[in-house]
């Protein structure tokens, strides 16, 4: 019989130890007040460099996020101390969301089952006047996942002569259908329609305010009652899309856009009661439209904020509480499609429709991502909807009502957005409504506000965009795509976020040879790397090629260079190497770093914080002009 090796003996296990009466998550660790925390921040910010803190020192970490509303790095139970009740979902004030989940069938064991959530309304965009390739389009769409059509008809979309084409073959009963186009989108929609059962969830799509923003023709509200009489036969058929993704195209924030979609939503209620519906039938003709963006908290927190306020609205109109929740449906922002680097674009999509789902949108439209480039290819499409077929069949978003609900820091941030929105709307009601506040250039002049704050924090890259102010490749080769038709404009402008970065980079890229900022270093690679990296990014997001080299070795032709060291070798050599530089033919010399470095021979610094379109402004005229 063999016996274990010395040593090889098995080991009893030892006994579990005692499970506690009470857990206490980290009970190990000290309490820690605001207080504190406060001390251990301002400890930091005064490391990097900042003396001056202001009171609370929190306030040095704030971020604005929109017209008069920022936020704080840290939230707690007293920032929501004292907050309205955001009640429940499905409803008032509809805080959390105008669904509400009923009780599916009794089980088997006749015990009454909870229905889950079933999510949102996958709302494709088709405005390719092709008629044949939109067909197509709408096919593949109802085939793999999306659940209702948005078709822009007339000037800037499909012919509305094609609307019976186009939907031949679909089945309306099971396919709302949401327009626009105007009266005569609606008129041929109604006419093909006939007396067919309709799906619930479409819309007329009519909204002559939003008309009115974009063209600059004064909007006539006489007939919506007639239309939304004319669609009452028609379950959940309804008349008018209060669209503000207008405004938000012409650079507003949140605010801007919050109050614009009441002021116009209380234009459409007046005219409709005006006409004669009752208060209720005309607040259920109304959906409303909103942008969504990749700040995924303020999108969020926006949603939430809508519902309150036209809650307050409805409530104040004498709308019955079970009409007063908001449809709405959210479209990824416009503005953050960039042309360059367009598929980023699939990223910031993805993180708005996230946002729109966890916020409560009824229906969400992703935009693909080339949109920036022309028309959409099926690829960018299938895209489009897979992105939301991921996020409800995958991630099983939509099975959980307004996630984001108590949540301290959305909380805080949906009433900071409500107070504001509803300050501005007052505002707007005021001036005479909404129509009168873009007849007066109200409305474009608060966008315009808006716009130029946030054009700083672009030009600045406080706000960064990935792919075109950072992280650039000046090599890149952008698909192919047909162009997409132009709609009349004359209303309030159009703005894209990377606008000005990709204008310089069609400027650097117009010229056979690429323009040169040549980057000359100081020390060694530890010592230079970072300032090196820094303004090869900074010079590449104009377009410009950035070849480097030690000191003068590497200029070559460059008639602009930059130097890139550390403070220590800037002391020590930056000054003759400007010098160097200058006299191997150089004529205008930047140096990475910020101006109290006080450089001889140097005309101008590049830092973190800087002005970069200013920057690669100046660098491209003082290039290009030198070459004509």
């Amino acid at each position: 019989m063999s016996h274990p090796a010395p040593g090889t003996e098995p080991v009893a296990a030892p006994d579990d130890p005692p499970a506690p009466d009470r857990l206490v998550l980290a009970g190990e660790f000290p309490p820690v007040d605001r207080d504190r925390w406060r001390e251990l921040v301002a400890g930091v910010l005064r490391k990097a460099g900042r003396e001056d803190l202001p009171d609370p020192v929190e306030d040095a970490l704030r971020r604005t996020v929109a017209t008069g509303v920022s936020v704080g790095p840290l939230y707690t139970a007293a920032d929501v101390a004292g907050l309205p009740d955001p009640g429940a979902p499905g409803l008032p004030p509809f805080v959390r969301g105008s669904r509400v989940v009923r009780p599916a069938p009794s089980a088997a064991d006749g015990q009454a089952a909870t229905a889950t959530p079933a999510g949102w309304d996958v709302r494709q965009r088709h405005a390719d006047p092709d008629v044949g390739t939109t067909k197509d389009a709408v096919g593949a769409d109802l085939e793999h996942g999306v659940t209702s059509l948005w078709l822009v008809l007339g000037e800037g979309g499909v012919p509305v002569d094609a609307l019976g084409e186009v939907l031949d073959g679909v089945l309306l009963d099971l396919a709302p259908v949401t327009l626009q186009g105007g009266e005569a989108a609606a008129e041929a929609f109604l006419s093909l329609l006939g007396h067919r059962p309709l799906a619930p969830g479409g819309n007329l799509g009519l909204d002559p305010l939003g008309d009115q923003a974009r063209t600059g023709v004064p909007a006539d509200l006489s007939g919506l009652g007639g239309w939304a009489r004319r669609v009452a036969a028609h379950d959940d058929l309804r008349t008018v899309v209060v669209d503000t993704t207008v405004v938000h195209e012409a650079g507003a924030t949140a605010v801007e856009e919050l109050a614009c979609a009441l002021s116009s939503g209380v234009a459409y209620l007046r005219a409709l009661t005006d006409d004669g519906l009752p208060v209720a039938d005309a607040a259920r003709a109304l959906e409303f439209r909103f942008a969504a963006t990749a700040d995924q908290f303020t999108t969020i927190a926006t949603l939430r904020a809508a519902r309150r306020l036209w809650d307050r609205v409805g409530e104040a109109s004498g709308i019955p509480a079970a009409d007063r929740g908001m449809r709405q449906h959210a479209v990824t922002s416009s503005v953050m499609v960039t042309a360059r680097d367009p598929w980023v674009n699939m990223l910031r999509t993805t993180v708005a429709a996230f946002a729109a789902g966890v916020g409560g949108a009824d229906a969400i439209t992703v935009v693909p991502f080339d949109a920036a480039l022309g028309l959409p290819d099926p690829f960018a499409q299938r895209i489009a909807r897979n992105t939301q077929a991921l996020l409800l069949e995958e991630s099983h978003l939509g099975r959980v009502l307004d996630p984001a609900g108590g949540s301290w820091y959305v909380e805080s941030l949906t009433d900071a957005l409500a107070h504001a929105a509803w300050e501005l709307f007052t505002e707007l009601e005021r001036a005479g409504g909404y129509a009168a506040a873009l007849s007066s250039g109200l409305v474009a002049e608060r966008c315009a506000a808006a716009w130029a704050a946030r054009s700083r924090r672009i030009a600045t890259r406080k706000d960064a965009i990935t792919g075109v102010s950072e992280f650039p490749n000046i090599a890149e080769v952008l698909p192919d795509r047909r162009p997409a038709p132009v709609a009349s404009g004359g209303g309030l402008p159009r703005v894209r976020a990377a606008q000005a970065f990709e204008d310089l980079r069609d400027r650097a890229e117009e010229p056979a040879d690429r323009p040169v900022v040549y980057l000359a270093t100081l020390g060694k690679p530890a010592a230079h790397t970072a300032r090196l990296t820094f303004a090869a990014n900074l010079f590449q997001a104009g377009g410009l090629a950035t070849p480097s080299g030690d000191g003068v070795s590497e200029l070559g032709g460059a008639r602009m260079a930059c130097i890139c060291g550390s403070d220590k070798d800037y002391a020590a050599a930056a000054a003759d190497l400007a010098r160097e530089l200058r006299e191997a033919g150089a004529e205008r010399i930047w140096l990475a770093g910020k101006p109290d470095l006080s450089v001889e021979g140097v005309d101008g610094y590049v830092f973190a914080g800087c002005d970069a379109v200013d920057v690669l402004t100046t660098t491209l005229d003082e290039l290009l002009g030198a070459r004509a």
